[in-house]
């Protein structure tokens, strides 16, 4: 008869996942590095510099989410957001 539109996967057909991108490695490093400097900073005292940090570590654990999820997507055309 016709086609039924099924497809049948074979386990060799099956992706392998993809490494991390490069500019979610970067971002995590200055996550980690980040992190490290707010410690130092508020066992020093000097709490403004401590918050400045901790604020740089957010952005950057925010854009190491955001790329390492763009690089996984990028092959099945996926959004980012969606």
């Amino acid at each position: 008869m016709g086609d039924t539109g099924r497809r049948t996967t074979t386990p060799s057909a099956r992706q392998e996942p993809t490494p991390m991108p490069r500019l979610a490695l970067y971002a995590l490093v200055v996550c980690i590095l980040a992190v490290a400097a707010a410690v130092v900073a508020f066992v020093e005292g000097t709490w403004l510099v401590g918050i400045v940090w901790v604020l740089l570590a957010g952005l950057s654990s925010n854009m190491t989410w955001y790329y390492a999820r763009r690089g996984r997507g990028r092959g099945r055309g996926e959004s980012v957001t969606g």
